[in-house]
């Protein structure tokens, strides 16, 4: 995008959650509430602060827990407030189904918990969050699932990963663009393997947002997202989101049978054939919400709610600075090599061409010159960018990923994930362009 704009307009899947087809923005500000508030006529979504909901009678009530009728029984599972940004949503992923949750990594681990049991086996790729490469190949050992991990910045990326395939595993976890260098696979190509094998695949969608990128579109059977990032936008609060297409042959795949047999602590629902379409979320809003509870608060789904009502023309500005900014460093006499699949010389540039027309990839990273005190030096010496381990806020911020968001990481590790000491990761927020580049200059002139 070489001039500031709005992009063409983006249309929804149709669906039960979007039957009218209706374009993306118009989907970002009327999903979930296509009418005011019926009681007092607000045009805002209300906030419904109460832990529980009344029922008529005895017989009511039993058919909500019973998920023969639909209805609120206690906030911890339905809150109407979350609901209706769980049915935005869903509607922006062209999803049959999603369910919002405390945070991101509660996201990840409600996944990996309705997929998984003792001795299962998970694949993921190598370049990752931090903390999700830390949850996989460490915490999850605690739990007898093991993790192989495929460095998808190599030759054969989608050979790799069916290499790694074992008759026990139960998915494969890829981000829609690396954390931190932006790396980019192939999902339409990887979603065929997985399928092939009757295995999920699972997308970290965070970075790209519905909005430049839907990966239910492109095969993959669960798209995530940390809400805390580009939906809320503003570093205010937490959330994470599931978003399931409803596809998935739970029972034909034979590796889960608890999707299919009927659940002895749900009142032998089988979840497959009683949820058809919302299996996976309905399992999770069921059981693992129920037993382990990190739901979201209703206030935090109102503000969740208001941010999305501005996504697109926030990711637009977050696009249009980021080729500005690129396009300075990687002329810049300091900067060793910028990581950003936009550059032509990037080894992943023909995917970006062609899953990323309009633009993405805000949060990336450069090598600057001078090896890790020249890092932590610029890093320290930026006076608009906020140095903090957040990511896809309306302000720009920078972060030295080695001694931070991937500390917890060996030296063996980071360096097969791609950061090196001298690795900074870039935020790029939505100020006025010449500003960020002003600042970043001067930054530079300090190595």
């Amino acid at each position: 995008m070489s001039e500031i704009g709005f992009r063409d307009e983006v249309n929804v899947p149709e669906g039960p959650l979007n039957p009218q087809g209706q374009a993306f923005e118009t989907v970002m500000l009327h999903a979930g509430q296509e009418t005011p508030d019926p009681a007092t006529g607000a045009r805002a979504f209300p906030i419904y602060m109460t832990t529980s909901f009344v029922f008529d009678d005895c017989d009511a009530a039993a058919d909500v827990f019973a998920l023969r009728k639909p209805g609120n029984i206690y906030s911890r599972l339905t809150n109407p407030t979350n609901e209706a940004f769980e049915r935005r949503i869903a509607a922006l992923e062209g999803a049959s189904a999603a369910i919002a949750v405390a945070s991101g990594a509660a996201a990840i681990t409600y996944t990996v918990e309705n997929l998984t049991r003792a001795g299962d086996h998970i694949v993921s790729a190598n370049t990752i969050y931090g903390g999700t490469y830390n949850y996989f190949e460490h915490t999850l050992k605690s739990h007898d699932v093991d993790c192989t991990f495929v460095d998808p910045t190599q030759p054969g990326t989608i050979a790799n990963f069916e290499k790694a395939i074992r008759d026990n595993t139960k998915m494969v976890f890829v981000e829609t663009i690396g954390n931190p260098n932006a790396n980019l696979i192939d999902i339409d190509a990887l979603a065929e393997m997985c399928h092939s094998h009757g295995v999920p695949l699972v997308v970290d969608n965070t970075f790209a947002t519905p909005y430049l990128f839907r990966p239910l579109d492109h095969g993959a059977d669960l798209s995530i997202e940390s809400a805390t990032k580009f939906i809320g936008g503003h570093g205010l609060v937490l959330g994470g989101v599931i978003a399931e297409n409803g596809k998935f042959d739970w029972e034909g795949s034979g590796r889960f049978p608890w999707m299919v047999d009927p659940d002895p602590s749900y009142h032998g629902i089988s979840f497959a054939r009683d949820a058809p379409g919302a299996a996976f979320c309905t399992r999770i809003r069921a059981i693992i919400l129920r037993d382990m509870g990190a739901c979201l608060s209703p206030v935090s789904s109102f503000a969740l709610l208001q941010s999305l009502e501005t996504l697109s023309l926030r990711v637009e500005r977050h696009v249009y600075n980021t080729e500005k900014v690129v396009e300075f460093l990687s002329k810049h006499p300091k900067v060793e090599v910028v990581h950003h699949p936009m550059l032509e010389d990037s080894p992943d540039h023909a995917l970006y061409q062609r899953y990323f027309p309009n633009g993405a990839g805000s949060i990336f990273t450069f090598e600057a010159k001078g090896g890790r005190d020249g890092a932590k030096r610029f890093a320290d010496s930026l006076k608009m960018f906020s140095l903090l381990a957040n990511v896809a806020d309306m302000k720009s911020l920078v972060i030295h990923p080695a001694s931070t968001t991937h500390s917890q990481m060996t030296e063996e590790e980071l360096l097969a994930s791609g950061i090196k000491p001298t690795t900074i990761r870039l935020s790029i927020g939505c100020e006025n362009v010449r500003d960020i580049i002003a600042d970043l200059s001067q930054a530079l002139d300090k190595i």
